[in-house]
């Protein structure tokens, strides 16, 4: 039976979304992120995720990677999940919840001419525990210490998922291609990482590139920027709300001084329709 699909991207990352509101869930999920995931044979994108009914929150969400690992949370993905499940009648209220693997968390809709335009996003409180990020680096968090093995220093947090970030005063395809996916799968990160690498452009203003876990360069890592702009702070090199220019576009981060939640604005846009024959 074919399965009805919508392509979308929050700032150039793109996943492919299946509305199991609607439609049966995938009985191959993995399987099926790494086919349609494909940019050669298939749709094409970062990976997959479904939006599915919830008993805790308006929605949930699973995400694939476009290797088919499964994921805990994507920052740009979720504001698409709200754009959809808003602008296709599902769930249509200014503030919605929605079930990720790192928790229920809450979405703002700034709604233009009956359609989300952007979102906001509490993303809750980072994770700087070790053990928890998970890695085995020595901090909580680690902050500015040798990865061994590489002529790295490395920030590490986690939100959700985790991310080791990396500052450079230049940010090369080398860095990305090159060392990007040694990190990602270094023994001191027992589930892998994502690696940012980040060029500090003022207290309020940083660039960014990220080697996503599962699925290599990406045009935007919503909870990579988050990470980053945890990083920059607790590392005394920006101020608590920054921009993040990233290739797909630009994010705002706020690390809020009075709850210790991380608040991310960005924009989600539709770009087509689709089926693809599940066999």
């Amino acid at each position: 039976m074919p399965i009805p699909f919508t392509k979308m991207h929050g700032i150039g990352n793109d996943y492919i979304y299946v509305d199991c509101f609607r439609n049966p869930m995938p009985h191959d999920p993995a399987g099926l992120s790494r086919r349609i995931s494909d940019r050669h044979c298939g749709v094409g994108g970062d990976g997959l995720i479904l939006i599915c009914p919830s008993d805790k929150a308006d929605a949930r969400m699973r995400m694939f990677n476009a290797d088919g690992s499964e994921a805990e949370m994507c920052g740009n993905g979720i504001r698409c999940v709200a754009k959809y499940v808003y602008d296709h009648g599902l769930i249509r209220k200014p503030t919605i919840t929605v079930e990720t693997g790192r928790g229920v968390l809450t979405l703002d809709l700034e709604v233009v001419a009956g359609s989300v335009h952007q979102v906001k996003v509490d993303m809750g409180e980072p994770i700087l525990e070790g053990r928890l990020i998970p890695t085995s680096l020595p901090g909580n968090p680690p902050m500015n210490v040798p990865l061994p093995g590489h002529n790295l220093a490395v920030t590490c947090v986690s939100m959700g998922n985790p991310h080791c970030v990396i500052f450079v005063e230049e940010i090369t395809d080398l860095l990305v291609h090159g060392t990007g996916p040694k990190v990602e799968v270094d023994p001191a990160f027992p589930r892998r990482t994502n690696v940012e690498f980040v060029r500090v452009n003022r207290p309020d203003d940083v660039t960014m590139r990220v080697w996503e876990r599962g699925s290599g360069e990406t045009m935007a890592c919503g909870t990579g920027a988050c990470a980053v702009a945890v990083a920059s702070a607790l590392t005394g090199r920006t101020q608590r709300r920054i921009a993040a220019h990233l290739r797909g576009g630009d994010l705002q981060l706020h690390w809020s001084e009075s709850d210790n939640h991380v608040y991310m604005t960005g924009p989600a846009t539709e770009v087509f329709h689709g089926t693809w024959p599940e066999n």
